[in-house]
């Protein structure tokens, strides 16, 4: 079960087949003064209004069906919405609503580990081997938590219900558990040696959920939410577990299939069971929580800055190694960002900033193809213009 990892494109996709033009509500909020966002960077600028609205105006149509953006930070704000609400009823869709998260979790999941570390009962550079000594075979070599953290421990993906959506949507109303998944993956023996490579999987954070329930004796759910939600000021966002519905006013979510006359339907995908993602990405939250969420952390009000470091810094002597605890790296523009993605059929998301927290940008896209290879249109011209 390999994590598709998504970022921005080459080149802006210019033209789109849009379906009926629905205005985007957007709102906007002068600049604050502006400000530097990292060493060698340029002088901040407010965001794009017009860009932005151009960016998700024409909603719904072939590959999206709303869209609920938020950029933020010291350089100004920008609030908007478009699309709807679902397709039967083409009402406008909620800005406030909920939706599946996807590896978005993973922020929550690193966040959660790097607290329990600063209270001395998680050590990063031990062998997960040590805390759940059952867990792994000998064919694995010593495991360190960090090694899961940004993906370079060497354990393959695990398998889930197929790899087609037909064989998942067949299945989206069953339970794949946590430890069926990584049995599955454990069964494969080591990718490679740990620490010689990265390699993004939802495995390495899932068990890392397993850690979490091990040393605390509690659920990962009840973790995360008590010492990550609840400190960033989260109220709108939970873990479902194996329940398919989303809790809460929510945009429906759909998936783009081809039929065998060439014509194309949109499945509606709002209801499924995510359990098997669990503490990889089976998170349901809001554009204004996930903005809670990035300018909490980024400021230290969640982590204790020795460990919240672990967020901003890459493996050292992997070449290409993009991806830090929790969190990747990506320079646009002349800035540096770190952000993370996240993708579950029907939708789309991404929380990006700058470390200083000069721009922040939080997008949720119901993409109509969120699990293909290529980035959402959509989601490409938010970041575009947000992160400009």
């Amino acid at each position: 079960m390999r994590a598709r990892t998504t970022t921005l494109t080459a080149a802006l996709v210019l033209a789109l087949t849009a379906g009926p033009l629905t205005a985007a509500q957007a709102s906007t909020a002068p600049a604050a003064p502006a400000s530097s966002s990292g060493r060698g960077a340029p002088v901040g600028t407010a965001p794009d209004a017009g860009a932005l609205s151009a960016a998700i105006a024409g909603l719904p149509d072939q590959d999206a069906t709303a869209a609920l953006v938020r950029v933020g930070g010291t350089d100004g704000v920008w609030r908007g919405s478009a699309g709807v609400h679902d397709l039967d009823s083409a009402a406008a869709a909620d800005p406030d609503a909920r939706f599946r998260a996807g590896s978005t979790t993973k922020v929550v999941t690193a966040a959660l580990v790097l607290r329990l570390a600063a209270q001395g009962r998680i050590d990063l550079g031990t062998p997960v081997q040590h805390y759940l000594p059952a867990l792994l075979t000998r064919a694995f070599r010593p495991v360190t938590v960090r090694q899961l953290l940004n993906h370079t421990s060497g354990i393959p993906s695990g398998d889930g219900f197929g790899d087609s959506f037909e064989e998942q949507y067949a299945h989206r109303f069953d339970t794949l558990t946590p430890r069926e998944v990584v049995a599955s993956a454990v069964a494969k023996g080591p990718e490679f040696a740990p620490g010689n490579r990265q390699d993004y999987l939802n495995i390495n954070y899932t068990i890392l959920g397993l850690l979490v329930e091990k040393v605390t004796g509690r659920s990962y759910a009840d973790e995360a939410t008590r010492l990550v939600l609840r400190p960033a000021g989260m109220r709108d966002t939970y873990f479902p577990g194996d329940q398919p519905r989303i809790d809460g006013p929510h945009n429906h979510g759909y998936q783009a299939v081809r039929q065998a006359d060439g014509t194309t339907r949109f499945v509606d995908v709002t209801d499924w069971n995510q359990a098997d993602r669990w503490a990889a990405g089976d998170m349901i939250s809001t554009t204004a929580d996930l903005e809670r969420l990035v300018r909490a952390l980024f400021s230290g009000r969640v982590v204790p800055r020795p460990q919240l470091r672990e967020m901003f810094t890459l493996p050292r002597h992997i070449e290409g190694a993009v991806y830090s605890a929790g969190l990747q790296r990506f320079e646009y523009g002349g800035r540096v960002y770190w952000l993370k993605s996240g993708a579950r059929y029907g939708y789309s998301t991404m929380i990006a900033a700058t470390r200083d927290l000069s721009r922040t940008l939080v997008y949720s896209v119901n993409s109509t193809d969120a699990k293909g290879e290529e980035m959402n249109p959509v989601a490409e011209r938010i970041a575009r213009a947000a992160l400009k």
